[in-house]
C-alpha cells in the first residue's frame, strides 16, 4: 500500500469571492449561507486520487486585495493554490491577477501548480462581470487550470479539489508513476 501524501493548498482571493463556502462545500459537503469574515483557517481531509491517498490540508485565508503583503506562510511548506474570484466582480479578478503575480515573485518564478476558480456561476449572467473566456484566457497564461463554480454545487466543488492535487502531482512527476532518484 502506497503511503499517504500530504498535500497543503493555500485558498485565496478577494473578500467575499466564496473561499470559505467553497473549503465547507469540499469538507463537510454543505453550503454555508451566513459566516463571519475569515480570519484563517485550517481544514483536513482524506482524499483517493488514482491510486494514491493524500492527506489535503486546506488552509483557508483571510480576502486579500491588491496592497496585501503575502506573508511567508503562503509560500514556505505550501504545494498548491487555488485562487478564487466571483464572476460577478471584476475587482476581485484584478485582485486575483495581483496575487498571482506576488505569489510567482515569492516563490522565486517557479511554475507553481494553481487552479484558477471563477466563483458564484450560479448567479444570473447579467450580474456576471467577468466573462468565462476571460477566466480562460487568464488561466492559460499562467499554465494553469480553469473552472467555473458555484459553492452551491458539491460536485464541481469536488473537482477543483481534485485537479489542484493532480496539478501538484504533475509538478512533482509522480502521478500515476513510481517515483525514482535523479540526478541534477
Amino acid at each position: 500500500v502506497p503511503p499517504v501524501r500530504h498535500r497543503r493548498v493555500l485558498i485565496l482571493g478577494y473578500r467575499a469571492v466564496g473561499k470559505t463556502s467553497l473549503a465547507h462545500q469540499f469538507v463537510e459537503g454543505k453550503f454555508v449561507e451566513c459566516y463571519e469574515p475569515t480570519v484563517e483557517s485550517t481544514y483536513n481531509k482524506m482524499m483517493v486520487v488514482g491510486k494514491n491517498e493524500f492527506q489535503l490540508q486546506l488552509v483557508d485565508t483571510a480576502g486579500q486585495d491588491e496592497y496585501t503583503i503575502l506573508p511567508h506562510s503562503f509560500v514556505i511548506g505550501i504545494h498548491g493554490y487555488v485562487l478564487v474570484y466571483s464572476v460577478t466582480s471584476l475587482r476581485s479578478f484584478q485582485v486575483v491577477k495581483t496575487l498571482h503575480n506576488k505569489l510567482y515573485e515569492s516563490r522565486g518564478k517557479t511554475r507553481m501548480p494553481v487552479v484558477l476558480v471563477g466563483n458564484k456561476a450560479d448567479l444570473a449572467l447579467q450580474s456576471w462581470e467577468v466573462r468565462t473566456d476571460e477566466g480562460k484566457k487568464l488561466a492559460e497564461s499562467w499554465g494553469a487550470i480553469f473552472l467555473e463554480s458555484s459553492a452551491k454545487e458539491s460536485q464541481v466543488t469536488q473537482g477543483i479539489f481534485m485537479k489542484i492535487i493532480e496539478e501538484i502531482d504533475r509538478e512533482d512527476n509522480s502521478y500515476g508513476r513510481s517515483t525514482s532518484c535523479r540526478l541534477m
